[in-house]
């Protein structure tokens, strides 16, 4: 089967290659949503009389199969085919011959690929979710087992006042936990269906395609008017996932930075079981946190992943233009990143150990300052009068 656009004309090899990109690799993943969304879209052909009942059943079966096939490994999208969209329909219309041909009627490849990116995303707000409410319970676990083990707290990377072990995981806890409403919020971004906006302009009111059918099937808020938003809000929703998980693999690299200095035998607070570090190929004797470190730096590729979703499609005019193919790698790779951050930091907390002796005798004296100038306060005495004889004192020690 030819190419969707094809009419005849010569294609050079060396601008194929270099317009299909990474399409029939990245696309692999979107296969199971365009299944869903050329059901969804049969049966609305169905409903206003494109198909009659035995090819719609056709079509169903048809892709039915194509979707047994992906299951099993066997399903590929050919560099011919440039995409999950044309190689569906070849198969389709090699096994149905015209009835596979009427598939694509009312659609075209710009509405097909935000509705599987739609589709796509708010599954994958859901996996976020979930290991992002692992990742919080892996913490708070934490704080549970250690939690009244006392640490030294923090400021310039200077001793300052006490915490403890417990506060220390609690605090990683709730900045994750408020990373669930900008996951809210990119589910709602993708909550309007674009199926049936075509290129951007909509369709022949000839076809009268109901797009209230398809976006109530495939679970879908409402859809998406008018026709004319559908193609410039490319890289909108993809961008505001992004945000969210650029901020939870800010948490996360916060985190593992402290853990870096934690484990050092400087401080010593905590230890890293031996099996989640690696070796030396020069120094026998040591043990790296390997994985902590690229944690630490694993959070810039998901504010660049971020950041160039941004750039390709915020300058953009209105419509649909070929750059915004290039959104699909940025956000695979970025939530990928932050999805295996996740996924990691949370088995580094499970296995995590504390000293409790190293972080008791980091408790010096001087970090109770603070406490001592507040207990004159309550005595009456004028709070920067207490902070100066509080000062004066740990003068005279030293």
């Amino acid at each position: 089967m030819a190419r969707l656009w094809d009419k005849g004309q010569p294609l050079d090899r060396l601008i194929e290659a270099y317009t299909v990109g990474d399409d029939p690799i990245l696309d692999m993943r979107l296969l199971p949503h365009d299944v869903v969304g050329s059901k969804a879209h049969a049966r609305m052909l169905h409903t206003c009389g494109v198909l009659d009942a035995g090819e719609l059943s056709s079509l169903l079966d048809g892709l039915d199969a194509i979707q047994s096939s992906y299951d099993a490994g066997d399903f590929e999208i050919r560099r011919e085919d440039e995409d999950v969209h044309t190689a569906i329909e070849r198969i389709l219309v090699a096994a149905l011959g015209d009835v596979g041909k009427k598939i694509h009627t009312g659609r075209s490849r710009n509405d097909q690929v935000l509705t599987d990116l739609r589709l796509w995303q708010r599954a994958a707000v859901g996996d976020a979710r979930q290991a992002l409410d692992a990742a919080g319970q892996a913490f708070a676990d934490f704080a549970e087992r250690w939690g009244d083990v006392p640490l030294p707290g923090y400021t310039h990377l200077q001793r300052a006042m006490p915490s403890s072990v417990g506060n220390w995981a609690r605090g990683y806890a709730s900045l994750l936990a408020d990373n669930a409403s900008l996951l809210s919020a990119a589910h709602e971004m993708a909550a309007a269906s674009p199926l049936g906006s075509a290129a951007g302009y909509g369709v022949p009111g000839s076809l009268s395609l109901d797009r209230e059918q398809t976006a109530k099937e495939l679970g879908f808020d409402r859809v998406q008017e008018p026709v004319e938003a559908c193609q410039s809000s490319r890289g909108k929703a993809e961008a505001s996932l992004l945000f969210a998980m650029a901020q939870i693999a800010g948490d996360l690299s916060k985190c593992a930075w402290d853990l870096c200095l934690f484990v050092t035998s400087e401080f010593g607070f905590f230890t890293l079981p031996v099996e989640f570090t690696t070796g030396s190929s020069i120094m026998p004797q040591k043990r790296n946190p390997d994985v902590l470190e690229l944690t630490r730096g694993k959070a810039a590729i998901v504010r660049a992943a971020l950041m160039e979703v941004m750039e390709i499609s915020t300058p953009l005019p209105s419509g649909y233009h070929r750059d915004l193919q290039l959104l699909k790698a940025p956000l695979f790779r970025g939530f990928d990143v932050s999805m295996s951050m996740l996924a990691v930091m949370t088995r580094v907390l499970e296995g995590l150990k504390v000293d409790e002796e190293r972080c008791r005798g980091a408790m010096s004296p001087e970090l109770f300052a603070t406490e001592e100038a507040c207990r004159l306060v309550a005595a009456g005495v004028p709070f920067r009068e207490a902070y100066r004889r509080v000062a004066a004192s740990l003068d005279e020690k030293s």
